[in-house]
């Protein structure tokens, strides 16, 4: 999948010091970050972290407790009605009507969007078209796949032709087929102008975006593209060890005194360290005295697991600790 340039300089969404509190938790701790025009931006965080809250106040559905916000030029705080009218919203679960058909429920939401009579027809059969449920269009959507719910969830969002588009977690629970297809609809979409904001908390699903925002315990910790934060928001190297049984060998790798986090990678085990050449030389002796000295330590480029991994650990080292939200 090749990214291309889509954003121009105006602003989409521009976000100031956002904050939501529930009590006395802080939800969402002051953000600031601007999403371009026709911009796929990604909101990357585990579950808890403050990403659903925060794409909630932008769509006007939650009030936020401070801070400011814009979508497509209007204020989040006064204006939460006539932004709704202006954007796409699929959330995590999904949500069209199960005891209706694939036509049934475009032709729901196309009242709802009060779509003109005489576009209806042509707006339908685009979503089936775009979604390839033309076999299905007749299905109800109880008996559709994961895969395909979450074509017609994304149709229906998009029926009224916003300028943005909002997707909470849209692949949770599917299959890396249909996410892999899914986001061959995003790009045709971002493709045609629309501006696309998506949580998610796949790591894959993030070198996707143009730019990414990553947000822990509701602060956000680093923003750029994915090269960006792979190549100067981290400052700690990788090492990456490749051997047998992995599994065996990384509590002793991670207890040396030169890894800062140990994690198993595939059949290897990823290292970082600020210190390389001290850590690949105590990793070999390790291997040496484990009967395998033709294991490999070698350095790589960071993959934005290990930029996100390093950055919680480092946030957990320097702040306290906050309960998590469901959020």
């Amino acid at each position: 999948m090749t990214q291309t340039p889509r954003q121009d300089r105006q602003p989409a969404v521009v976000v100031r010091d956002l904050e939501r509190r529930f009590g006395d938790f802080v939800a969402v701790n002051r953000v600031s970050f601007e999403v371009a025009r026709g911009e796929i931006f990604g909101f990357l965080g585990p579950n808890g972290a403050g990403k659903s809250t925060t794409i909630r106040m932008l769509c006007g559905i939650l009030s936020p407790s401070g801070g400011t916000g814009s979508v497509a030029g209007l204020d989040i705080r006064t204006q939460p009605e006539r932004i709704k009218e202006h954007i796409g919203y699929m959330s995590q679960r999904f949500s069209l009507y199960e005891d209706l058909t694939v036509e049934e429920n475009i032709d729901f939401y196309s009242g709802i969007y009060r779509i003109p009579r005489q576009k209806k027809r042509d707006r339908k059969e685009w979503v089936i078209e775009m979604a390839g449920l033309a076999d299905h269009r007749r299905s109800r959507a109880s008996v559709l796949s994961g895969g395909w719910k979450q074509r017609l969830a994304l149709g229906c969002a998009i029926l009224h032709e916003p300028p943005i588009l909002f997707l909470d977690e849209p692949t949770s629970g599917v299959d890396p087929i249909s996410r892999r297809a899914f986001w061959d609809l995003i790009y045709d979409l971002a493709g045609g102008g629309v501006t696309v904001f998506v949580t998610t908390h796949y790591m894959d699903e993030a070198e996707y975006c143009d730019r990414v925002g990553l947000i822990y315990r509701g602060e956000l910790i680093a923003l750029g593209s994915p090269r960006q934060l792979k190549q100067e928001v981290m400052t700690e190297q990788v090492l990456e060890v490749t051997c047998d049984r992995p599994q065996d060998l990384l509590d002793p790798v991670a207890a040396l005194p030169t890894v800062n986090e140990a994690a198993l990678f595939g059949r290897g085990i990823h290292v970082v360290t600020t210190h390389a050449d001290e850590a690949r030389r105590r990793i070999a002796g390790l291997l040496a005295d484990a009967g395998q000295p033709q294991a490999r330590v070698e350095p790589i480029t960071p993959s934005l697991e290990d930029v996100f991994v390093s950055l919680i650990e480092a946030r957990d080292r320097a702040g306290r600790p906050q309960a998590e939200v469901k959020a």
